[in-house]
């Protein structure tokens, strides 16, 4: 019995090799968040220093999660094919050149398209850190494991915006792309101690093409894209806070860049309070819609205060409840669409980042058209509805993770063959 509340606690793998997977798996979700965040507070230098628009330097941002969207798209299948640490490999080495490359560029046109490698090297990283765990166990272990990484990794977002303001302060935002050029190659030195989560004997036996082709039927399935859309949604109005705060916390209350990254660190710390939050549901999907609740009331105060209050500490205070809500949904939306997907966990997974991208992409530079209050707003609530309608729309669905054949049946299948 001991041996069986082990394996289960510890999702299948020994002690030992589980705290390294979930620091392994924290450093690659957290890759991708330093890839967007860190660089956030030098925005309003890098629109001086390439004597461009608020809206052309937020580009930046889409270029990014354009490049992590096409990113994962192609290399979720050739990682079910392949298996997953040569693409790990692979898209760490593109990411260190295009990093580098930024450095030295003196024109916005050539720094959007190493941002569009960037994103694309960095993909691969942030979608295994979903993949991997969804190869090694499934149900409740995999909530755990995900809520877990997620907790942790409320760390990147709390520390990147605070790296990134000490270094553009001190060192220029060019030093952010070194840092994170020299994070690309700490992960690159560590990989060779992670197991390959995906043996050939569980590989996609199929073209490439034919993988590729596999897309349609996970985009058929309708409660894998619920949770999907969800996640999708939940992440543009992350991004919508990201790609606004820099410019009402900077330009419009005066705050510095170093301010500005203590400010957006604390606030990033509710994102991990609620990502653990969620587990203490018995039935996961009702956490999205208690969440969805709440945040379309703090939404609409935010909105309010955006549009006509000029009081720095209510948008701050404001930003809380918002970002633990996004927390408890992130954690819902992906371990369930992955649980739903896992017979196909590279696509399944590719599919999850790219609607978040796309969606993220979409709004980022909607918030910079205008007055920046009133079109943060504006966005601001109308992905609240979005969200709330999505959350209604998984709470139809009957399955959940201890109900779902997808679920613990897969779970106990994985679990022994890891």
């Amino acid at each position: 019995m001991t041996d069986t509340n082990t394996s289960a606690r510890y999702g299948g793998l020994t002690p030992g090799y589980y705290w390294f997977f979930i620091i392994f798996m924290v450093l690659l979700s957290s890759f991708g968040s330093f890839v967007n965040d860190m660089y956030i507070p030098a925005l309003p230098q890098m629109t001086r220093d390439f004597h461009c628009s608020v809206s052309t330097v937020q580009l930046g941002l889409s270029f990014g999660m354009i490049g992590l969207g096409l990113g994962q798209v192609i290399m979720g299948p050739v990682s079910d094919i392949h298996g997953r640490k040569p693409v790990l490999i692979w898209s760490l080495v593109l990411f260190t050149a295009a990093a580098v490359a930024s450095v030295f560029t003196t024109r916005i046109e050539v720094f959007l398209v190493c941002r569009l490698f960037q994103g694309f090297g960095a993909s691969g990283g942030y979608f295994l850190s979903r993949t991997i765990p969804t190869d090694v166990t499934g149900g409740r272990p995999l909530a755990r494991m995900m809520a877990l990484i997620g907790a942790i990794n409320g760390i990147a977002p709390a520390s990147a915006p605070v790296l990134g303001g000490v270094f553009t302060h001190w060192l220029t935002w060019r030093s952010v792309f070194i840092f994170l050029a020299l994070f690309a190659v700490f992960i690159l030195l560590v990989s060779p101690k992670l197991k390959e989560s995906l043996p050939a004997s569980r590989r996609a036996k199929t073209t490439l093409w034919q993988a590729f082709k596999g897309y349609g039927r996970l985009v058929g399935q309708p409660r894998f894209m619920t949770h999907v859309l969800l996640k999708g949604a939940a992440l543009s109005l992350l991004f919508a806070y990201i790609a606004s705060a820099p410019f009402i916390i900077q330009t419009r209350y005066g705050y510095s860049d170093v301010m500005f990254g203590v400010f957006m660190g604390c606030n990033a710390v509710f994102v991990a309070i609620g990502s653990t939050i969620a587990l203490r549901f018995k039935v996961l999907k009702r956490a999205a819609v208690v969440a969805a609740r709440i945040l379309v009331i703090a939404v609409a105060a935010q909105c309010v205060a955006l549009w006509c209050v000029y009081d720095f500490w209510l948008y701050e205070i404001l930003c809380c409840p918002i970002l633990f809500c996004l927390g408890m949904i992130f954690t819902m939306s992906n371990t369930l669409a992955m649980n739903e997907g896992r017979s196909n966990a590279g696509r399944a997974s590719a599919v999850l980042g790219v609607m978040g991208y796309i969606f993220g992409a979409t709004v980022s530079p909607l918030v910079g058209m205008g007055d920046m209050t009133h079109s943060t707003a504006l966005v601001y609530a109308a992905m609240a509805l979005l969200i709330l309608l999505l959350a209604r729309l998984s709470r139809r669905i009957p399955a959940d993770l201890d109900s779902s054949d997808s679920g613990d049946n897969d779970s106990a299948k994985t679990q022994q063959q890891a």
